[in-house]
């Protein structure tokens, strides 16, 4: 989505699509008191700021990155399901002969097609406001497993600290902690 859309989505009470202020904003604005010279500034910034970025929309147009559902399935459901949600015939034939029964597929399947077509709901309703969902969701992944390493990472100097328990990873061991905190199982009786 061009950078001029974003802006008008972002102000669609306040601007018309050539970023000029609509009429109705401005008459509101002079009825709460604001002056015509202010209202004339606020007008100017907004057309100069949108004429900047249709500028640059038209000089360094920006890629827009399309994600589908079928780009957030794990390995595992790449080889199950279709891009739309449907169970692969290779699966089905795979899992009569695990023993999964035809009732279990069938809900695997509705399950997956319902989550393929929330991921498409939410893409068109962000893409109207000027955000790339998939995009955002992949930003959003990548940040929690670079927190979760971080936190890792951190965890020894956090148990030295005599951060809570609660507070950290869950992948500390229970023991090593009131170890490192000079604690000693076994002169205790819990």
């Amino acid at each position: 989505m061009s950078r001029t859309k974003r802006f008008l989505n972002m102000y669609r009470e306040k601007l018309n699509e050539d970023g000029t202020v609509k009429i109705e904003y401005r008459q509101k604005q002079l009825a709460k008191g604001l002056s015509e010279a202010a209202c004339d500034d606020f007008a100017l910034r907004m057309k100069e700021e949108y004429d900047q970025l249709k500028l640059l929309d038209e000089t360094e147009p920006e890629s827009w990155s399309v994600y589908t559902a079928y780009d957030f399935f794990s390995e595992d459901e790449k080889k199950q399901f279709q891009p739309d949600g449907a169970l692969r015939t290779e699966y089905i034939e795979h899992a009569h002969h695990a023993g999964i029964s035809k009732q279990a597929l069938v809900e695997m399947e509705r399950k997956k097609k319902i989550e393929v077509n929330n991921f498409n709901r939410l893409s068109e309703y962000y893409v109207a406001r000027g955000i790339n969902f998939g995009e955002s969701e992949i930003r959003s992944r990548i940040s929690a497993v670079t927190t979760y390493k971080e936190r890792l990472n951190n965890m020894p100097q956090d148990i030295r600290n005599g951060e809570a328990i609660e507070t950290l990873p869950l992948d500390i061991d229970v023991d090593d902690y009131y170890q490192q905190q000079g604690y000693d199982v076994n002169q205790h009786s819990f």
